[in-house]
């Protein structure tokens, strides 16, 4: 299998792409984004661009995948819709309808988040605008699925590079494994992401919208497979 990942130095990312080179049945895991991950794997093959908004600039790069897992995005905090609606929506949707005429069977997995809008209508700015781009992924892609994670525990020496959530995690910190215990349904880690991402890569999902409860179910599933 051959997989393609967008944001791979982001926290859900780096904790996908550390999956995808495990996995024995990926052969290739490409990377886009404005900066290398640092990392060496034979495995690993990275495309670095400065204006991710142009993917005809490296469309050479784009052909032949089998999987893209879009884990790039960014916080809302202090931003207004219009420029939250640029770095999301009109960002992603470029690079997806040019994968769409690419690599019209691929699958497709956004991460989205807990909260997010499908009717577009609600009075949360930055769900809306996820639900916009949920949908129009949707309409794309035969085979895309809408990851909505909650809380999210990073493992594996994983950070988050957004400072917010970096003073989140050092403060909840040791009490993280405990509210995992406590509500399975709501909170998911960065391997448990990848895993079920590439589940849905293999063998799709019953729903093409999946909350942390189905992330969780899908993992199950899998594993009972096995």
């Amino acid at each position: 299998m051959k997989v393609l990942l967008f944001g791979a130095t982001g926290m859900v990312g780096q904790g996908v792409l550390r999956e995808c080179l495990l996995a024995a049945d990926v052969d290739r895991v490409q990377t886009v984004g404005r900066a290398g991950t640092g990392m060496q794997n034979a495995k690993l093959h990275e495309v670095v661009t400065s204006d991710l908004f142009r993917p005809g600039k490296y469309e050479a790069e784009l052909r032949g995948f089998d999987a893209c897992f879009f884990c790039l995005g960014v916080s809302s905090s202090g931003m207004k819709e219009d420029a939250y609606t640029h770095l999301t929506y009109e960002l992603t949707i470029a690079v997806a309808e040019t994968l769409a005429r690419l690599n019209p069977e691929m699958t497709f997995v956004y991460v989205s988040g807990a909260g997010t809008d499908s009717s577009e209508q609600g009075r949360s700015m930055w769900a809306r605008v996820k639900g916009r781009t949920e949908n129009a992924l949707l309409r794309l892609f035969p085979h895309a699925y809408m990851f909505r994670p909650g809380l999210i525990v990073p493992l594996h020496g994983i950070r988050s590079k957004t400072k917010v959530y970096q003073f989140f995690y050092a403060l909840t910190g040791p009490l993280l494994p405990l509210l995992r215990r406590a509500f399975p349904k709501q909170v998911v880690t960065t391997e448990e992401l990848g895993h079920a991402m590439l589940a849905v890569a293999r063998t799709g999902a019953p729903k093409r919208v999946l909350e942390t409860g189905d992330i969780r179910a899908l993992l199950d599933f899998a594993g009972r497979s096995r």
